[in-house]
C-alpha cells in the first residue's frame, strides 16, 4: 500500500519585504516517517517549518497538515502537532513535574508528569529544576513537552546540537521510539551522520529552493555511481564509535 502524505507543501513562498526566504518549495512528508530538512544556515529550512507550524504567515502557496488546510484550519493543525521549544521557553526555577503540569494545563489536557517523564527516561528528575539539567536531559525534556497533546506530528529543530556522543545516540534512540509508536517526526540537523542514521527521507534546501529529495541511501548510491570517491579510506567504524565503545552508552548526569 502506498504511503499517505501527512504534510503536503505546494509552491510555498515566504517573503520578508524584498527578501525571498522561501522561493516556491514543494514536498510531502509521509505518515510514520522521520523526515529530514537539511541545508546550510539561511537556506530557508526554519522559515519553512515555522510556516507549517502556523508560527509564521506564508506569502503564498498551499499547505495541508493531516488533512487540514493552513488557511482555514490553523487551530485544528495546532492541536495535531508538537513543536520543540527553544530553552528560553521554560521557567528555569520550576521543577519538571511543575512544568509538565503547566503545559498540560495550557493544552487543556490531563497528563500526569510521571507518565510524560517516563517516555524520555527522566522520572528520577521529576523534582529537579530545568536549569539544573544537563544538555541531554534538557533536550529529552523538551521532547517530552512536544508529546503532551498526543500529536500526530512532532517538529524537532536541531535536537542534538551541543550534546556529547552518548547523549546524542540516546536521543536518536528516543526519536526512533517516538516514530515507532506512530508519530511522524520532522527534523532539521546540521549533522549529516545523524540524518543518514535517523531519516527515512531527506530534502536538501538551499537558497530558498529544494534541490533534492530522496532516501539517504539512494542519495549516497547516486553519488558513488557518479564516480565520487572519498579521499580517505572508509573504515568499518569511526572515532565516535570508539568513544561509545570505550565509555559506554548509558545515560549520564551532568
Amino acid at each position: 500500500m502506498a504511503k499517505q502524505p501527512i504534510i503536503t507543501v505546494k509552491n510555498l513562498v515566504k517573503n520578508y519585504g524584498d527578501f525571498a526566504a522561501v522561493k516556491g518549495i514543494s514536498f510531502e512528508v509521509y505518515e510514520g516517517e522521520i523526515f529530514g530538512l537539511l541545508g546550510p544556515n539561511g537556506a530557508g529550512k526554519t522559515t519553512t517549518l515555522e510556516v507549517i507550524e502556523t508560527l509564521r504567515e506564508k506569502t503564498s502557496g498551499e499547505i495541508t497538515v493531516d488533512g487540514f488546510n493552513i488557511e482555514t484550519d490553523k487551530n485544528s493543525i495546532k492541536q495535531r502537532i508538537g513543536v520543540q521549544l527553544q530553552a528560553a521557553g521554560y521557567y528555569p526555577n520550576l521543577n519538571l513535574s511543575e512544568l509538565i503540569d503547566l503545559f498540560s494545563g495550557l493544552y487543556g489536557i490531563d497528563k500526569t508528569p510521571m507518565e510524560m517523564l517516563e517516555k524520555v527516561a527522566l522520572t528520577d528528575k521529576a523534582k529537579a529544576k530545568y536549569k539544573d539539567l544537563s544538555g541531554g536531559q534538557k533536550q529529552r525534556f523538551s521532547i517530552a513537552t512536544t508529546l503532551i497533546n498526543n500529536p500526530r506530528i512532532i517538529f524537532l529543530d536541531e535536537p542534538t546540537t551541543g550534546l556529547d556522543p552518548q547523549a546524542r545516540r540516546n536521543l536518536w534512540d528516543l526519536i526512533r521510539e517516538i516514530r515507532d509508536q506512530g508519530t511522524t517526526v520532522v527534523i532539521t540537523t546540521h549533522y549529516m551522520d545523524e540524518a543518514e542514521v535517523l531519516c527515512d527521507r531527506v530534502a536538501f534546501v538551499d537558497g530558498g529552493h529544494i534541490i533534492g529529495i530522496d532516501t539517504p541511501d539512494h542519495f549516497i548510491d547516486q553519488l558513488v555511481a557518479s564516480g565520487f570517491e572519498r579521499k580517505k579510506e572508509v573504515k568499518l567504524a569511526n572515532l565516535e564509535d570508539v568513544f561509545i565503545n570505550l565509555t559506554g552508552k548509558e545515560w549520564r548526569e551532568g
